[in-house]
């Protein structure tokens, strides 16, 4: 008997060595801490002479380079990021940047301080030196670019960082939990920012660069420290009136209509500003008419008048998104501009820009930069024509008008429009969106908003079709008046209607007259918007300029 249990003693012993071995591998595998090193070429996403870029802490997708001992970061990220204001021009290969009182200007062989190139391009990508971005960037670089895996490390937010001591040395791990991959080592006395905090587990960026996880258990007592820009934004300097502006635009096709100055103006009441559509873009190279005329500018003035020269791009020989793509055409087209303003003294430059094509909107933008430097440095101001924002037209980017410009105008009318479906020109709640949208972006002391002096009378022919004809409050009045429409009063659109039976077909009006004008003023008195702008000098009746007053409650 007791031979035969030797082998099941043996058995058992072996059984339980076997499950010893399995638990004790269980638990190694679960409770001890893995010293797998990461996969630094993964982890940051680079390889070769490709840098890693971080911006709050956070890896982007975007890689910058390193060339000749020196960091370089994409433009089109910079653009999208960090700084808009680096403009990059694709047809003459030069960098532009516009400060408030100069500009400055940078191409592939422009060198900095230590002698390395500013931009490099590889591949029609063009990349700049981060010391070049970060002098005209409020934003904190840090590169460690001399190790194998190189990254640069830039914060824009100065909000306040959490940081801690290290109390106890530990492994920084790619993910909270100690089986995860290795990716640095931390020392006692080192410090860290925190990211973010777990239960047991620290998201930190270590002094040398990485960002990771540690156990909460090696860190002393963080504290908040303040996190300072030092950077000293440029100062844009505006012009602005000494009263709310209420403008009239003055349009004119042909050089007689400065004429019609004296018999127009004599029709208003209160206006402070008129603006003369003297010039018109004729090609791509900066070429335009001017109906400029020195005589309207002293019967202005002598009136108390300030006149602000209007240009448009309404040719249909212009292409917008070409005629701005050159740096050198923007400048002969600004230098034009002020040999204009000196000739003829008028007081300021009033951009009338519509219908241009997304692809144009940052050399658009980058032509207002430019533009209002030598409209400061000559007293001249300016103005920015806009559409209502809505989606779709964000392009014309009204921040930056806001910023750089003098006024934005809102031109709250065309909401139902020639060739569209008929309606409103201007109802109350589409003026209202204009200015809380517009004012979202621009400071209020900056936004006019323009009203029309005209309305559409809108024709659903028996065939169908639906046609409209522009007429001004004055004529409409009058129309009917003549044909005895009867009008009702819609409260949601804050306009009469009326409608006409007639042998072409139905005939319909929104109008506007001085109960819709007064509502709209009530708006920008509510909004303490600048001012008011019109269109146009000649549609209105006289006795509607007692609704265009801003001192009326």
């Amino acid at each position: 008997m007791k031979k035969k249990a030797v082998p099941v003693v043996v058995a058992l012993g072996l059984i339980l060595l076997v499950l010893a071995g399995f638990v004790g591998s269980r638990f190694l595998e679960q409770y001890i801490p893995s010293s797998e090193q990461a996969d630094l070429t993964e982890f940051f996403g680079v390889k070769g002479d490709e840098v890693a870029v971080y911006l709050n802490d956070n890896l982007q997708e975007a890689k910058g380079l390193f060339i000749d001992g020196q960091t370089y970061i994409p433009i089109r990220w910079i653009n999208e990021m960090l700084n808009e204001r680096f403009y990059w021009d694709s047809n003459e290969k030069l960098l532009v940047y516009a400060l408030p009182d100069s500009i400055v200007y940078a191409n592939s062989d422009t060198r900095g301080a230590a002698g390395n190139s500013l931009i490099q391009i590889r591949d029609d990508d063009v990349y700049l030196s981060m010391g070049l971005v970060a002098n005209y960037t409020d934003a904190e670089f840090t590169a460690y670019d001399t190790t194998q895996y190189k990254r640069v490390f830039i914060n824009n937010n100065w909000t306040d960082k959490e940081r801690a001591p290290v109390m106890k040395s530990g492994n920084v791990r790619i993910k909270g939990g100690i089986k995860s991959p290795v990716t640095t080592h931390i020392l006692p006395g080192s410090r860290v920012t925190i990211l973010d905090s777990m239960n047991k587990w620290v998201k930190i960026r270590t002094e040398d660069g990485f960002i990771g996880y540690i156990e909460g258990r090696r860190l002393a007592k963080s504290q908040k420290e303040a996190s300072v820009s030092s950077f000293e934004k440029p100062v844009y300097k505006n012009i602005t009136m000494d009263q709310p502006v209420c403008l009239v635009w003055h349009q004119m096709t042909k050089a007689d209509g400065n004429a019609t100055f004296d018999s127009l103006i004599a029709n208003t009441s209160g206006v402070n500003v008129i603006s003369p559509t003297w010039y018109e873009l004729t090609d791509n190279e900066g070429g335009f008419r001017s109906l400029a005329d020195a005589e309207y500018v002293k019967k202005a003035h002598k009136k108390g008048l300030k006149v602000w020269a209007l240009i448009n791009n309404f040719s249909s020989d212009v292409n917008t998104e070409i005629l701005m793509s050159r740096t050198s055409t923007r400048k002969k087209l600004i230098d034009a501009l002020m040999a204009e303003a000196k000739t003829y003294g008028f007081d300021g430059i009033n951009l009338d820009f519509e219908g241009i094509k997304e692809e144009a909107g940052p050399h658009y933008i980058q032509f207002i930069r430019e533009l209002s430097i030598p409209c400061r440095e000559n007293g001249l101001v300016l103005s920015v024509d806009n559409y209502v924002p809505v989606p779709g037209n964000e392009f014309y980017n009204r921040k930056e008008q806001g910023i750089v410009a003098d006024y934005v105008i809102i031109m709250g009318y065309d909401e139902h429009y020639a060739g569209g479906e008929a309606g409103s020109v201007s109802s109350i709640q589409y003026v209202e969106n204009g200015i809380k949208g517009t004012l979202k972006e621009v400071p209020k002391e900056k936004v006019i908003n323009a009203i029309p002096f005209y309305t559409r009378i809108w024709t659903e022919g028996k065939d169908g079709k639906t046609s409209s004809s522009s007429i001004g409050i004055a004529n409409a009045r009058e129309w009917v008046r003549k044909y005895d429409v009867k009008l009702y009063w819609q409260e949601e659109l804050g306009q009469y209607y009326g409608e006409l039976q007639t042998q072409e077909g139905k005939k319909a009006v929104w109008l506007e007259e001085e109960r819709s004008i007064g509502l709209k003023m009530n708006l920008i008195r509510q909004y303490d918007l600048a001012g008011v702008a019109c269109w146009k000098l000649g549609f209105e009746p006289a006795d509607l300029w007692e609704k265009v007053r801003l001192d009326q409650e």
